[in-house]
This record gives structure tokens, sequence and C-alpha cells, in this order.
């Protein structure tokens, strides 16, 4: 365990100002294409041709819910990988994964974790191909994946010009009421529990539709939105020093469902859940015809880029509201 002083100092400071510490004392590599602030890193191999890199941890004490079996987990932490891939339009070709183990696991435990790598990798079309093992207090399941890339075929979170149109690839909130019904409300109705608790416990990676929004060639700007619809908006916005207003909160029915019988404000499961793991771009709107049809109707118009304010507002009807930076951030959320 860390010291309570540390802990409180690591609360104060939150991810994002830990990894530009980070950053700072890295520094840059000349053969850096993408870097700190994305979704994914990758390095130059020769004049077209970009190594990707992507590795995300699935830690027991801050990501795994009530419920969830350690297949789910294991394969929870692959999905949450490739949806960063997904995102920039890119296959992964292979992965690794380190595994911290506590003492107590018994083997059914590790049978099961290893069931759910290799069934995700599976779904996902690439092999894992090695890692390592270690004893650790906490579950710790780390993956790195690789691919090659054609650098002007990803597609990165900067990119978003005036007036381009906001898109999502789903909808949203049915991971947060599932979550909250699981920490706080008790399990609800059959029909609605299944729903719910799928968006939970078995999550999916848009990678089929980041490809095919890559292979268009009309994505101007694309962000995973892991950590809540709100906050991806909100990097989108910053990095490309643009406002963006959002017209249509795109609400899923179980999550009406569940802030109804709740007396909960469904469309802050919406924007503030996060983990539900579709892509959010942007696309100018003489092209979203292209995309829509690229995602076979998946793609669904929420608002669109502006230069009249900074940030992230909502027109809610006639009046138009702040959307907060809020969504999931380790050692503050």
């Amino acid at each position: 365990m860390l010291p309570s002083k540390l802990t409180g100092t690591l609360a104060r400071l939150g991810e994002v100002r830990i990894i530009q510490i980070m950053e700072r004392a890295f520094g840059e590599s000349r053969n850096t294409v993408v870097g700190f602030g994305d979704d994914v890193s990758a390095v130059r191999l020769s004049a077209d041709k970009i190594a990707v890199l992507k590795t995300d941890m699935f830690v027991g004490s801050t990501d795994l819910p009530p419920g969830m079996t350690l297949r789910q987990a294991a394969s929870k932490a692959v999905v949450a990988n490739v949806s960063d891939l997904a995102a920039k339009g890119v296959h992964p070709m292979a992965g690794l994964v380190a595994l911290g183990l506590p003492r107590s696991l018994h083997r059914s435990d590790i049978e099961q974790i290893a069931r759910g790598l290799s069934q995700a990798a599976k779904r996902y079309g690439f092999p894992l191909v090695g890692g390592d093992t270690n004893e650790s207090e906490d579950l710790t399941i780390s993956i790195a994946l690789f691919a090659i890339a054609v650098r002007s075929r990803m597609i990165l979170r900067t990119g978003a010009g005036i007036n381009d149109l906001v898109a999502v690839t789903g909808e949203f909130g049915s991971t947060s009421a599932g979550l909250q019904s699981v920490l706080n409300f008790g399990i609800p109705p059959k029909k609605l529990a299944k729903d719910l608790f799928e968006a939970v416990y078995n999550p999916t990676a848009r990678l089929d539709l980041g490809l095919r929004l890559a292979a268009s060639r009309v994505v101007t700007s694309s962000i995973d939105s892991s950590d809540g619809l709100a906050w991806s908006l909100h990097q989108i916005s910053s990095l490309n020093r643009v406002g963006i207003l959002i017209d249509n909160v795109p609400i899923s029915k179980p999550a009406r469902e569940f802030a109804a019988r709740h007396d909960l404000r469904e469309r802050d499961l919406a924007l503030y859940g996060g983990e539900e793991y579709e892509l959010v771009v942007t696309i100018s709107p003489r092209n979203f015809s292209k995309a829509y049809r690229a995602t076979k109707g998946k793609l669904k118009k929420i608002g669109y880029v502006t230069d009249e304010f900074s940030g992230v507002r909502l027109r809610l009807g006639g009046r138009i509201v702040e959307v907060k930076k809020k969504g999931w951030e380790h050692f503050r959320s």
C-alpha cells in the first residue's frame, strides 16, 4: 500500500498530470510519429510505414466490478486495448500480456484468465505471443498490442475542423446504469438486467467500425470513449482548440428505463459514465453520408464543431448548457 500522504498527492494530481510529468521526463524521439496525448503511440519505420504501440492494464481493485468473472476480466483487458486501436483505424498484429497474480488464486482461476485472454484475442483476429507473470498483491492484467500501419491512413485525435459534424458509433449510458445497479440499486427486472449487465461484463470494441471509418478516408479526428462521452468530447475540443455543441445525447433505451425507475438524470448516465468503448469522430458535413455508408448505418450524428466558444456545450430545449469536463480519471475518480 502507498503511504497516505503520497496517495493524497496522487489524488490531487490525477492521471493526466501524472502522464504530463512522465512525458517531460521521457522527451521525444525524432522517430516518434504519435506520442503522448492520443489513444496510441507510434514510431516511424519508413517513409510511409509506422509501428503502432498500445498498452493498458486492468487492476482488480479499481476495474473489477462485483459479479465479474476472471474470464470476463481478462476479456475486458483485451477489449480496452483493442478499442484504442479501433479509434485509430488500425488492426492489431500481435499482443503481449503481463500478469500480476495474487498468491491466493487457484489453478481454475488461471485457466479462466487464460480462456478470457485467448477468446478475446481470437475475436479480434490477432495472436498473443508471450509476456510475463509475477506475484502481486492485486490482480493486474497488462496488455501490449503491436501493429503496422500506413501513416496517412491512421486517424488521430487532432484534425477536427470548424463545422465538422460530431458522431458516435453507438448509444451510451447502459454501462453506467449497470454499474450503479450492481453497486447501489440491486438487480433490476430480468430483461433490463440482461441488457445492463451485458454492457458491464461483456463490452465490445468497435474494431470493425474503426477499420471501416479509416478506409473511408473522411474522418478528421477520432477518439475511444472508454473514459466517458463528455471526457472524450472535451479531449477533442482541447486538442483541436475548438468548441463542440451537442444537439442530441445518444442515450440507450436501457439507460432511459433505469433512470426513470430510480429518478436519475438519463443524460448524466450517458455523458459521464465511461467504459463503453464506442468511437467518437468528427467528419465534414459533405462526407458524412460516405462515413455513414461505411459503417452500414451505425454512425449517429450528435452535434458539431464550432469556433463560437471553447469546451463542450449541450443544446437543451431553448437553452445552451455547459457539459462538465468529467469522466473516469485514475487517482481522482
